[in-house]
């Protein structure tokens, strides 16, 4: 591919997030520097600038692009913030996430996800994000609190452990449903009077399990 066929992928890429609703500047700047195609190997690879999930490794997937943008958007991620994602993938969400936090953590179930992902973000020079093998369903105490928590797998409601992981003035965004059919990315924000709750938009992600895979 060319420089100038590169250009012009990037641009309709970007165009596409626009298109889906993605306004805010810094997650399109973000979008824009990381390369979804470092994260899609194999016979997917050429469809990595598709605004569409692609199957990756242990069963797995990687969302869509106006998904994670439209996501990383209602996050309202700030410079200073400390992130958790739970629920590495491929590790594009991380991967974006680090170019707007401070510091971010990613954890996922599946040990092999992880080796992938860690080498992906040494190749993009990607050094603000921790990647760890563990069951995201109880966040990362030793690292709590956090300004900001992903959920990138659907829950049956608000995982308790996360909600007591973010500091008050955080926020969470989760997939919440109880079926492959039925979903709802919600946003939740965290008051010193308790919780509160708002819904975005219909969603489909794999179900968040506990414990860690065997693969």
């Amino acid at each position: 591919m060319t420089d100038a066929e590169r250009a012009e992928q990037i641009m309709r890429f970007i165009y596409t997030l626009r298109s889906r609703g993605v306004t805010d500047p810094a997650v399109l700047r973000a979008m824009e520097k990381i390369d979804r195609g470092a994260f899609v190997t194999g016979i997917f690879a050429e469809r990595a600038y598709e605004d569409t999930p692609l199957p990756i490794a242990c069963g797995q997937t990687i969302s869509q692009p106006s998904i994670v943008a439209l996501m990383t958007e209602a996050l309202e991620v700030n410079a200073r913030d400390k992130v958790l994602e739970v629920g590495t993938g491929s590790g594009y969400q991380a991967a974006i996430l680090s170019q707007l936090a401070r510091r971010v953590y990613t954890v996922e179930r599946h040990r092999a996800l992880i080796s992938e992902a860690r080498a992906a973000f040494n190749r993009l020079d990607l050094h603000n994000i921790t990647a760890i093998a563990s069951d995201g369903s109880f966040g990362l105490p030793d690292q709590a609190p956090f300004d900001r928590i992903i959920v990138t797998a659907a829950a049956e409601d608000p995982p308790g452990p996360l909600l007591a992981q973010l500091r008050v003035g955080g926020i969470m965004i989760v997939p919440v449903g109880q079926s492959d059919a039925v979903q709802s990315l919600i946003k939740v924000r965290k008051l010193d009077s308790g919780f509160d709750y708002e819904e975005l938009r219909p969603v489909r992600f794999v179900p968040l399990l506990e414990g860690m895979a065997k693969d």
